[in-house]
């Protein structure tokens, strides 16, 4: 991939989720399809493991302007990342019809991660429909980009105090890609640098990004990773393949389960 500032304009989704399905088929994986946009298949990747293992959950592509996201997937799973280790749910293109139009909305205007309450999209009422079908997950990786970040970044959403993964991922990105310095990001302050531990309960938000909704449903250890869109579209990719691949390697290491639904989960 070169290194060029945003990466490409316009990606062409079915072309990507086609280079998806061969991939994850290579790799042992099941494509479901679970809707459709823009003429492109709303589908998740899923490789259910046999015997113990942890589960661990991944999305991108839930904005169209932001294209590292779905590429850095798309490389770790051509790379063989996404090994025997866990059993594995990828939905890596959630926004077909942003990545056609080369925007962060959808085909209406609408920002999908902000869309996780009300459920207006046809994407992300087939998304959550999907999501419902699905066992809990010990681990959610949420992938992202900032247009307005100079480093990066992440959130952790962690209600049951389980050990983070946070410090040593963003131990990892600084050997690939500066850390963000700002001390209040996206208007939240940070707790350490370039890690946002948000103390007010997230579920009273008007609106939900996904990473909420799998807090309230799904999960109870939940990251979103943002890298900064300015930065060389190659160092980006590198920089979240640090993110996740730590938190992979640190989450199933010695795994053993814990508790992966909230309390107050509406199941």
């Amino acid at each position: 991939m070169s290194s060029v500032k945003a990466g490409p304009a316009v990606i062409d989704p079915s072309a990507l989720a086609a280079r998806f399905a061969a991939a994850g088929r290579a790799a042992g994986f099941r494509i479901e399809p679970f809707g459709e946009a823009a003429g492109c298949p709303l589908f998740a990747l899923t490789k259910r493991t046999p015997g113990p293992r942890p589960r661990i959950y991944l999305s991108a592509g839930i904005h169209g302007d932001e294209p590292a996201p779905p590429l850095a997937l798309l490389a770790m799973l051509e790379a063989g990342v996404f090994d025997d280790r866990a059993v594995w749910f990828l939905c890596p293109l959630l926004n077909p019809a942003g990545f056609l139009r080369g925007t962060r909305e959808n085909a209406d205007g609408l920002d999908l991660n902000r869309d996780y309450k009300d459920l207006r999209s046809a994407e992300i009422r087939t998304h959550a429909s999907w999501l419902r079908r699905q066992p809990n997950f010990d681990l959610t990786i949420c992938v992202h980009e900032d247009w307005e970040s100079a480093g990066y970044y992440l959130y952790e959403l962690n209600p049951a105090q389980r050990p983070s993964l946070a410090e040593p991922m963003i131990a990892a990105v600084a050997k690939v890609c500066p850390i963000e310095t700002a001390t209040v990001i996206d208007g939240r302050p940070i707790d350490v640098p370039g890690i946002i531990r948000p103390h007010s309960d997230p579920l009273m938000r008007e609106t939900w990004p996904e990473a909420i909704y799998l807090r309230a449903h799904h999960t109870t250890l939940s990251y979103t990773i943002e890298t900064p869109s300015a930065f060389p579209f190659d160092q980006r990719i590198a920089a979240h393949r640090a993110a996740v691949e730590t938190a992979l390697t640190l989450s199933t290491r010695g795994w053993r389960r814990t508790p992966a639904c909230p309390p107050a989960a509406a199941r």
